[in-house]
């Protein structure tokens, strides 16, 4: 019989200062990989943009160091230094040791901020193995130094500031105990800096990166009518100038950008004290209910909605928001954030506020502007048209759902396991590839839908014409979930997606389609990090007996100088269908040996700009686009 272990005043443990935060960071960053270590920018770069709202800082710069750090600096009012009346110890030092502690609190030095619970600079501490603040106040600049959460010297003062001179620099090494990665990605803070200027008009913010000899200054005096133009730059919109206003009531800063365009998707971009909301929130969920109700009042007014006597007909939110891309931001003193990450806002009140200020403000607009409310209100009729042909289609591939395996298409090879847990669909360009695949794989865990070349583009196509495509139809079966208002994530059948495509431009092509097709019908599948894209070798190179692959030209020449080019024969695999089964399976389909790559959306707005952009009829902007990644470009794109 096995002792059971004692459960007395011993085991209840004490984490002292931030220890808490090292032994359990994914609460405070949401995780530990890429994206939790740029959080870190974040959070000390929000603190920055605090100061902007406050009207005490212009200019934020965030430098990426050689030695591996990050330095955020500002032109605010710089954290306070003198000591802290019941700790005893300098303000600052409080600040950054002590969680839930700092300035937002009380809302008379805050009245708007992002930060609320007084956790994110002492996080950035906690998580660091080594961060060294200055402070510029009252004629003098002041440093100290901190590791892993912990105060390392007193502060000092070390210079003289110039006169009328403040702010705030700090500059932290993340933590390699912590993070599976400490590179910084440029890309990443690029387009989160480019948001934070457009939603803060006046504020410059300027990004370097010594590593790559970098600089970029990001400034915007436009806001978010330049915002949503730059969304939309590679549609073709319904009228120029997009609808915008602003307001202020009750401490409460309201700004709405709206902006149709003849695509078949909706972008609702929301955020609250310039922070992301990607989950939405009651301010989004008031906006939808305004537009659904104005543009419903406007067509009954104008008669373009049917009275079939006791009711008439009228337009659904689907359809008032086909081909929107509207950004909403607003200003308030206490949200209520969902979690350190802040990705939803829960204030009840803001949905009503939203709704009436909304209201208000479009219908005025729609009085003033009766060409852009007619072609708004045709936009939302000729959606609730197509709306009733599309419902067709997605009952059609439903009822296919419904038959289970009896409905599944018969080039799909299953596997024997029927828990999604731990299995895989590889979906395979042609059927060549699809016969190596299907006799590669384990029939236990790993599924084959083989697909015939090329599936339609669904960024220009309207959902009716997407939806009657047998490929597309054959894949959402498959998977399972249904799409649009039938999607359902418990319906999953495999716990893992692949897309598995040649090395080539064709492949990449294809992959870029079904990465299209996956972020306008199944974005939920990406956002649970279900997709995946399939790694195939470029090159084979043996020497004797034994084979080794590369996967782009500059490792091969890498293996070829450590091999001895001479006695070694170099194989380039054109297609997946080259490979023999075993090949396939020991370089790109064995879990233990394959390289796979996660799909994952860094940022909704940028994802929704580039998938228009690369998969919609701007040709221009393509050109540019190619031109300007053609030298990043790399195997795994």
């Amino acid at each position: 019989m096995t002792k059971k272990s004692e459960y007395t005043g011993k085991q209840i443990q004490v984490l002292e200062g931030l220890e808490g935060v090292r032994r359990r960071p994914a609460m405070y960053i949401g995780g530990t990989g890429k994206d939790g270590l740029h959080h870190l920018v974040y959070e000390a770069v929000d603190n920055s943009v605090d100061e902007a709202l406050m009207g005490y800082c212009k200019k934020i710069e965030v430098t990426l160091s050689k030695d591996g750090s990050a330095i955020i600096s500002d032109d605010g009012r710089g954290i306070p230094v003198d000591k802290h009346p019941v700790l005893k110890i300098p303000a600052v030092e409080v600040a950054l040791t002590r969680l839930h502690a700092g300035g937002k609190f009380d809302k008379k030095s805050y009245k708007i901020s992002g930060g609320l619970h007084g956790v994110g600079i002492s996080v950035v501490n906690a998580l660091s193995k080594e961060m060294i603040i200055e402070v510029k106040r009252d004629g003098k600049i002041y440093r100290q130094g901190y590791s892993k959460g912990k105060t390392l010297t007193k502060l000092k003062v070390v210079g003289k500031a110039g006169t009328g001179e403040s702010g705030t620099e700090i500059k932290f090494w993340p933590d390699p105990e912590i993070f599976s990665t400490i590179e910084f990605d440029y890309k990443v803070l690029e387009t989160r800096f480019r948001e934070i200027t457009f939603l803060n008009p006046g504020l410059k913010i300027i990004l370097i990166d010594e590593k790559k000899g970098k600089k970029e200054v990001f400034f915007s005096s436009g806001g978010l009518i330049e915002f949503v133009k730059q969304i939309n730059k590679s549609k073709e919109v319904l009228h120029r100038e997009p609808i915008y206003f602003k307001k202020e009531a009750d401490d409460i800063v309201l700004d709405v950008a709206i902006q149709y365009n003849n695509g078949y998707r909706e972008s609702i971009f929301g955020f609250v004290n310039t922070i992301n909301t990607v989950e939405g929130g009651t301010h989004v969920s008031g906006l939808k209910t305004a537009l659904t109700r104005v543009i419903n009042d406007y067509a009954k007014k104008k008669g373009l909605l049917k009275n079939n006597g006791k009711k008439s007909e009228s337009l659904s939110g689907e359809d008032v928001r086909e081909g929107l891309t509207a950004i909403i931001s607003i200003k308030m003193p206490e949200p209520q954030f969902e979690g350190q990450t802040k990705t939803k806002l829960g204030n009840s009140e803001i949905k009503g506020f939203v709704d009436s200020i909304v209201s208000r403000a479009l219908s005025e607009f729609f009085e003033e502007n009766p060409a852009v409310a007619k072609k708004v209100a045709q936009k939302a009729l000729d959606s609730a048209k197509a709306r009733l042909a599309a419902k067709k289609a997605k009952d059609l591939v439903r009822r296919k759902n419904a038959f289970s395996l009896s409905g599944l298409p018969g080039k799909l090879a299953d596997c024997s396991n029927k828990k999604a847990d731990n299995t895989e669909l590889y979906i395979v360009e042609g059927e060549s590839a699809g016969g190596s695949a299907k006799m590669a794989r384990s029939k236990e865990i790993q599924a084959i839908l083989p697909l015939r070349g090329k599936i339609l583009n669904v960024e220009k196509s309207n959902p009716v014409k997407s939806l009657s495509s047998e490929e597309i139809v054959n894949m959402i079966t498959v998977i399972g979930t249904g799409v649009g208002e039938h999607f359902n994530i418990n319906k999953l059948r495999y716990k893992k997606i692949v897309i598995m495509t040649d090395a080539d431009v064709d492949g990449e092509h294809i992959k870029t389609l079904l990465l299209t097709f996956f972020f306008r019908y199944m974005p939920e599948l990406i956002e649970n990090g279900n997709v995946y894209v399939a790694l195939p070798p470029l090159y084979r190179i043996r020497k004797g007996q034994k084979d080794h692959y590369t996967y782009s030209n500059e490792e091969l020449k890498k293996l070829s100088e450590k091999l001895g080019s001479s006695s070694a024969s170099v194989t380039r695999f054109k297609g997946l269908g080259e490979m023999s089964p075993q090949q396939l399976w020991e370089t790109t389909m064995n879990p233990k040996t394959r390289k796979i790559k996660k799909i994952f959306i860094e940022d909704a707005v940028e994802a929704d700009s580039t998938f228009s952009m690369l998969m919609g009829s701007d040709v221009q902007g393509r050109k540019e686009f190619i031109a300007e990644n053609a030298k990043e470009a790399t195997l795994d794109v």
